[in-house]
């Protein structure tokens, strides 16, 4: 099957990550997956929630948002309360990121990851966390080489990526014209040891049935593994440099691009 976009079943969208396009942010990336543009920061603060006072740990949380025209039409800012499904997506990045972390070893600190929607055309939630993990990643490498922390926290990679089954074709990464009429449709969360974080599955057109799921894991968890390859080369540079002279912590300015196939 050809697709609208012209991508094999099996094709992720051209992908590009490019991080320190924040200026204030201690880890900032912008991930572009297709037509999709997520704006991700990572912010740390001092001190914890007042639940986890006196526990040891820190914490990593969450916030995400569609800007007004990130869509086809104007999407209303949420002045009186987030809507159900902000509510869900955000608590989504948050387990997903805490995943990447050993909270023990962030104690003392709060991380927060903002994920702002520029553009969507489907899968802001698993681009979210894709690029959410960068940023996060920037942010902890820097606190750790400024001797803030004793160890560095970040303990696992952690991305994420869509699947679902349109007009019977088991099809990795949907846009939202695919997205808007599938069958069913998932959302994959692995680290980079292929651990299992979070599956989110709905049939919406017909059941499908076990080995129909797998082939949509296994698609996902390819797709998957090639995100987190992106992750690592867009961190590289960073994590290199701080390695050698750690008290260097000047943003810098790169990207990195996959075309899809």
């Amino acid at each position: 099957m050809i697709r609208n976009d012209g991508r094999a079943p099996s094709d992720l969208r051209p992908v590009r990550i490019s991080i320190d396009t924040y200026g204030y942010a201690e880890g900032s990336a912008l991930i572009e997956m297709g037509n999709t543009r997520v704006l991700c920061t990572a912010s740390v603060e001092e001190g914890v929630p007042q639940w986890l006072r006196g526990q040891q740990r820190g914490w990593v949380t969450a916030e995400y948002a569609l800007l007004p025209r990130s869509t086809a039409q104007r999407t209303r800012r949420e002045r009186n309360g987030l809507s159900g499904r902000t509510q869900e997506i955000q608590r989504l990045i948050g387990r997903a990121l805490r995943a990447a972390v050993a909270l023990e070893a962030l104690d003392g600190f709060t991380v927060t990851i903002d994920c702002d929607v520029l553009q969507a055309d489907g899968g802001t939630r698993t681009a979210s966390i894709t690029g959410g993990y960068v940023a996060l990643a920037l942010a902890l490498h820097r606190l750790t080489a400024a001797g803030r922390l004793a160890a560095n926290p970040i303990r696992r990679a952690v991305a994420a990526v869509s699947a679902g089954y349109v007009g019977g074709n088991a099809l990795l990464d949907l846009d939202y014209s695919e997205d808007s009429v599938a069958d069913m449709d998932c959302n994959l969360v692995l680290t980079d040891d292929g651990a299992i974080v979070e599956v989110q599955s709905t049939a919406e057109a017909r059941a499908v049935s076990r080995a129909e799921f797998d082939v949509l894991i296994d698609l996902a968890s390819d797709g998957i593994h090639r995100l987190l390859a992106l992750q690592r080369e867009a961190l590289a540079p960073v994590v290199e440099r701080l390695g050698v002279a750690s008290a260097e912590l000047q943003s810098e300015d790169r990207s990195v691009a996959d075309g899809g196939a």
